[in-house]
């Protein structure tokens, strides 16, 4: 949450964020937090749910996570 402000974020960049194989992220963690309801995996990439923001105690931003504007 705040190393990529919520997501959306790639896989590949958990996993070099992590240091950690892409394919243990997909087959070892990510589904336990799916199983808790702190990640949503969308088209655009992985995104933390108000779940994990409130498991964490921030204050989940209520536009959702953050996208950066092009202008």
């Amino acid at each position: 949450i705040e190393k990529f402000d919520g997501g959306p974020v790639g896989l590949e960049t958990i996993a070099a964020a992590l240091s950690e194989e892409s394919d243990t992220i997909m087959d070892v963690v990510e589904p336990y937090l799916l199983q808790l309801g702190f990640l949503d995996r969308t088209p655009r990439g992985r995104v933390a749910t108000r779940r994990a923001y409130e498991h964490l105690g921030i204050e989940y931003p209520e536009e959702g996570p953050q996208q950066p504007t092009l202008f």
